[in-house]
């Protein structure tokens, strides 16, 4: 229980304190007139209230990521809740709070245009794509995965192929909706609708807690249980945990969905609230979860870890969404039969409620591409369905397949996103006299780094990449590619010092 409450005071402070130190280096201007207000066009700039925003932020990043991956993360051992509290802190805050006032400075860009203004006509053009990727992966997996727990909730058809079963009348209800929610105004359904599913996602998770905190609190994994690998994948922490844990730390897909909101907000002194204050809402929830896991599957009596009978209860359950399993036993054993089903419901509203906006910004990605307006419905259509045929074909696809490329593909794209913030910031800082954040660009600069070093491996090491059994040649190559970005931005920074 230390632990726990250690991390959660953390996050907090972290809000109020590193937060603030963001928002003054980035440099907030609350007389300048956001895109939401100059660019108005009733669909996708529409103007909200902040409170509003911010659940809708929340609901939108939040997710599979916070509550699976922080489960699969827990695997790994007590070490998950630093990664989940610094990673929120130093990083994720930094990268969803530069995104999205990024996107308000430049008018409401997606993601990709952004990346190309700091780093060039060919990273944006490799941005675009691999947002793309990244965008149907990701709706994929938050398509199948509420699929399956609503199947458990409410059985209806399924369809067999091969070995394999698919809840596929859950699966088109739930893509119908995303088709909606892809062309819709943005104030129809995503802002009428999703505070509310915000709302219950957040107060779940607190009922959660107040078990956990209530009644279980004994069985609580603590850091100074040891911070040794307790995975028996047989790989190692560094880097899995770290990309395993992405939405309750740092997650490239937030990058595409502070646009969305950005295109909302009516004054930048609330960006800080909506896109940093959105991460460490979701850190949190990733540390209630990630404790929960540790937690459930302990057993006093026969003197059994929690995250010990949790690879137990894993390896009985051979080939099934284990993180969907933990869930439902969790929440039907904590909260009881209708709790449990209500806070399964939350669960599956976050997944539901990011894939739509996923393909939302999918839409978004393209038109601005193609410079394409999208007030008239028809030419939303026009970009979407393409997008719909594409997330179709790959629901058919394993789901532990596409959440391993997901996860990586995300925290790539959160690397472009860092270094990104790191350019921006430090083109930005040259043009102040007597700034008193001459290095301000360093909040973005070093997790551009630590990013930089976790993808570098993780795609040398994982089983879905080059799978090398030597661990320490792929760090010192991953440790290779860190140097080289480290000294081209320094190469690039002194160009533009002695331009000045």
């Amino acid at each position: 229980m230390v632990t726990f409450i250690i991390a959660l005071i953390l996050l907090v402070v972290g809000f109020f304190t590193y937060g603030v130190l963001v928002e003054k280096i980035f440099g907030v201007e609350p007389d300048r007139q956001t895109p939401a207000l100059s660019k108005t066009d009733g669909v996708d700039y529409v103007p909200m209230a902040p409170w509003r925003i911010f659940l809708v932020q929340f609901l939108n990043i939040a997710g599979l990521g916070p509550i699976f991956g922080a489960i699969m993360g827990i695997f790994y051992g007590p070490a998950a809740f630093f990664w989940i509290v610094f990673g929120t802190i130093f990083a994720g805050g930094v990268h969803d709070y530069m995104s999205g006032m990024l996107s308000i400075r430049m008018g409401g860009e997606s993601l990709p245009e952004i990346v190309g203004s700091q780093l060039g006509k060919s990273t944006k053009i490799f941005l675009r794509v691999l947002s793309l990727v990244l965008l149907i992966l990701l709706t994929t997996t938050f398509l199948s995965g509420p699929a399956t727990l609503l199947q458990g909730l409410a059985p209806l058809a399924t369809f067999n192929y091969g070995i394999s079963s698919m809840p596929i009348a859950w699966v088109l209800i739930i893509f119908g909706y995303y088709a909606l929610a892809t062309v819709l105004p943005v104030d129809k359904l995503i802002g009428r609708f999703y505070p509310i599913f915000g709302g219950i996602l957040l107060f779940m998770g607190l009922g959660i807690m107040f078990v956990m905190l209530w009644r279980h609190s004994a069985e609580m994994p603590e850091v100074f249980d040891g911070l040794h690998n307790r995975h028996t994948n047989g790989l190692p922490l560094f880097p899995m945990m770290f990309v395993s844990i992405a939405c309750g730390a740092i997650s490239g897909f937030h990058g595409t969905q502070s646009p969305i909101m950005a295109r909302c907000v009516t004054n930048e002194r609330q960006g800080r609230w909506i896109f940093y204050g959105a991460m460490v809402a979701e850190g949190i929830l990733a540390l209630i979860w990630a404790a929960a896991a540790g937690t459930f599957f302990a057993d006093p009596e026969k003197g059994l870890y929690g995250i010990d009978g949790l690879q137990a209860f894993a390896a009985a359950h051979p080939g099934e969404n284990i993180a969907a399993l933990v869930v439902d036993r969790v929440s039907r054993s904590w909260l009881g039969a209708i709790g449990g089903i209500l806070a399964i419901i939350g669960v599956i509203a976050a997944p539901i409620t990011s894939g739509d906006t996923a393909l939302r910004s999918a839409r978004l990605i393209v038109a601005d591409y193609l410079g394409m307006d999208q007030k008239p419905s028809r030419k939303r259509l026009l970009i979407a369905l393409p997008l719909f045929f594409c997330v179709f074909g790959m629901i058919f696809v394993d789901f532990n397949v596409v959440w391993r490329y997901f996860a990586w593909t995300n925290q790539t794209l959160a690397v472009f996103t860092l270094w990104t913030g790191t350019v921006w910031l430090y083109r930005h800082e040259a043009k102040i006299h007597d700034n008193p954040y001459r290095f301000g660009y360093l909040i973005a600069l070093i997790p551009a780094l630590f990013m930089t070093m976790v993808c570098s491996s993780y795609i040398l090491i994982a089983p879905e990449g080059f799978h090398f059994a030597w661990h320490w040649v792929c760090y010192l190559l991953a440790g290779i590619v860190t140097l080289g970005c480290l000294v081209g931005f320094r190469v690039w920074a002194r160009k533009v010092k002695s331009e000045r």
